[in-house]
């Protein structure tokens, strides 16, 4: 028998996806995220969990970075521990269920965080841009770039 079990949860996010819905405080003072490219508004089976994490993120970071100045890039916390902050200047994932993001902290440091789809916990922030004379870097349109081609 080769069915998959889904638990109730995962069952309704599955039955919902790709709906998103937000409530800010003040809705003036944060953008959330509030479309969806046609593309991914269409459920497919054929995805396995990697890939909706990874698309789900890629509009996050996106959107986190149409709020930043251009100052400021992208980069992620982690929760739990001393790991700091890891710059995000890629990412990817590995059906069914790995998702990894590529960059480096702020001692220049590469670094790369390859994590279970069960284990996401990503907290986006704003730093410095690493090289103050270039423009800011943008993986999130990057990345959301190459969803387009797929």
């Amino acid at each position: 028998m080769t069915d998959e079990i889904s638990t109730s949860a995962e069952a309704a996010e599955a039955a919902v996806l790709p709906c998103v819905h937000e409530v800010h405080s003040d809705p003036d003072a944060c953008a959330g995220l509030t479309e969806v490219p046609e593309k991914l508004q269409k459920p497919d089976a054929a995805k396995s969990p990697a890939r909706w994490a990874y698309e789900r993120l890629i509009l996050y970071i996106q959107n986190f970075e149409k709020q930043l100045d251009a100052e400021h890039e992208v980069a992620m916390g982690f929760a739990g521990g001393n790991a700091g902050v890891l710059r995000i200047e890629g990412m990817g994932y590995f059906d069914p269920d790995i998702i990894t993001f590529y960059g480096s902290e702020g001692s220049g440091s590469r670094t790369q965080l390859v994590q279970h789809v069960s284990q996401l916990n990503v907290m986006l922030r704003a730093v410095p841009k690493a090289r103050q004379e270039a423009p800011a870097n943008r993986i999130g349109f990057r990345l959301a770039s190459d969803l387009q081609q797929d």
